[in-house]
């Protein structure tokens, strides 16, 4: 008899959007796969439903708060439910940004200057010389990130609007130019290394989902060396977080300083979007794995104590 999968997606996070999208991809794949699906739109209820579910395993597709940052990783631990990507603890620590730097660079893992502020304080005056990123600290999806130039006389006034949802205290670092490359790992192999060409300031919201938002290069087109640092600092930010499934390492390469450049790595995503215009599923399948053989790999890994 074939597992029962239950497909968390959607929830109340501001990347709503987004993980109805992931989500209907792991459904429709893990139904290719031979699984027994059900797909839910997670709500505060979303316990209740799983103890009366009682799936076999949960595949995870939410992103951002609640679904990402180790709350829901802690029910599933209580339900017993074994359930995909990375457990409690690392869920936590990589959706912290801060606190995810603090790790990474204790483990050798090239990381920018940055600091922590009140809104209030950050849209008062420029607290970093420009250009710097205004970002928030527990997010993902690029959302809510600024980019201040070096000629612009005023930080981001958007961050005290009564609509804003980044949080009180936001992080503040050091603007990397160049190019977006990004690695994904799985089950402790490096996948290979995507460059992101956009036309947009940067690897936006509208750059990640929206189609033609962005073009992918895999490989990418950097020297060898390049190209295995990453693909080996990937490895090391995945495990220093302790991370586990599938994770995704976003970096910032400047090629225009010193005689290698400069290689920054910007954040991990224990959770990575999966939808059709995502880089994990491009990446899998680079490396040899269909779209079914990736999720039913992720089915078959998960477990409770990740």
């Amino acid at each position: 008899m074939s597992k029962h999968v239950a497909v968390l997606m959607g929830g109340w996070s501001v990347e709503r959007e987004v993980s109805l999208n992931s989500g209907a991809f792991f459904a429709e794949h893990a139904r290719a796969a031979g699984y027994r699906v059900s797909e839910i739109d997670v709500d505060r209820d979303i316990g209740a439903k799983l103890a009366q579910l009682r799936p076999d395993v949960v595949l995870n597709g939410l992103h951002g708060r609640f679904g990402e940052d180790g709350t829901i990783q802690g029910m599933l631990e209580v339900l017993g439910i074994p359930y995909t990507h990375s457990g409690v603890l690392a869920s936590a620590l990589a959706m912290d940004k801060h606190q995810a730097k603090i790790v990474l660079k204790a483990a050798g893992v090239p990381v920018t200057r940055h600091v922590i502020a009140h809104r209030s304080e950050i849209a008062r005056e420029h607290i970093m010389k420009p250009p710097y990123v205004v970002k928030p600290v527990a997010e993902g999806s690029s959302v809510g990130i600024f980019i201040v130039k070096s000629e612009t006389s005023h930080p981001p006034q958007e961050i005290l609007g009564a609509d804003w949802k980044g949080g009180e205290h936001l992080m503040v670092e050091r603007y990397i130019p160049g190019r977006e490359l990004t690695c994904a790992v799985m089950g402790g192999v490096a996948l290979g290394v995507t460059e992101i060409v956009t036309d947009l300031n940067f690897y936006n919201y509208e750059a990640k989902y929206e189609t033609g938002g962005s073009v992918h290069e895999l490989p990418a087109r950097v020297s060898q060396k390049i190209y295995d640092d990453v693909q080996t600092m990937s490895l090391k930010a995945h495990e220093a977080l302790g991370c586990r499934g599938v994770s995704r390492t976003d970096f910032r390469y400047n090629d225009l300083v010193g005689a290698e450049g400069e290689l920054v790595c910007l954040e991990v995503n224990t959770q990575p979007g999966m939808t059709a215009t995502s880089l994990v599923p491009e990446l899998a399948e680079y490396a040899g794995h269909s779209f079914e053989e990736l999720v039913s790999w992720m089915v078959e890994d998960a477990s409770c104590n990740r």
